[in-house]
């Protein structure tokens, strides 16, 4: 994880937001459970619409579903440590570096899923999500067919998200972090 994209995802959006624009990044604001607790509500209830769109066979709808309750658990995570993101590939960056630096124990197969790769070659449900959202297929068997997996995989990143959230240790963001914003 470089630092600098970490630094670089901060120092941007305070510089928007001091010009009195939306950012598209990561601000520090207080952190919140109650605002926690309501993206794990969110994600779970998301899960909840998938078995609808099998059930109707809207089956491009599912990648988009996978994504996003998998997306709520990050800002979950974000948030319980005061940090609001309006950016999906920054919310990945940040919590590889929550990660690696051994704040967070959440498992690095849920970031990779919503990593936002500039590389063609390289691929997660952020593509998966876009290419069944604006395709043209509606029924898709290969979807289908990933449904139990993907499912369980969102299942899991809610509980790990949950540990986080709920956890009564005190999480911070890193001194070297804090002494670049000026905290």
């Amino acid at each position: 994880m470089n630092f600098e994209e970490v630094k670089e995802c901060f120092i941007n959006a305070k510089k928007s937001d001091a010009k009195g624009k939306k950012h598209k990044g990561m601000l520090l604001v207080n952190p919140n459970l109650s605002l926690a607790e309501k993206y794990i509500f969110k994600a779970k209830e998301t899960l909840d619409f998938c078995e609808i769109y099998r059930n109707k066979r809207a089956d491009y709808k599912l990648p988009e579903e996978w994504f996003y309750a998998q997306y709520y658990c990050a800002l979950a995570i974000l948030i319980k440590f005061g940090v609001e993101s309006r950016s999906q590939k920054y919310t990945a960056v940040f919590l590889s570096y929550l990660k690696e630096k051994g704040i967070i124990n959440y498992d690095s197969e849920f970031i990779k899923r919503i990593t936002v790769y500039s590389n063609k070659e390289e691929e997660s449900d952020v593509d998966k999500r876009e290419n069944a959202r604006y395709g043209a297929v509606i029924k898709d068997e290969q979807i289908i067919v990933q449904y139990d997996k993907m499912m369980s995989v969102c299942k899991r990143a809610i509980s790990q998200c949950e540990d986080i959230v709920y956890s009564k240790e005190k999480l911070e963001i890193p001194r070297e972090l804090k002494d670049i914003l000026g905290l």
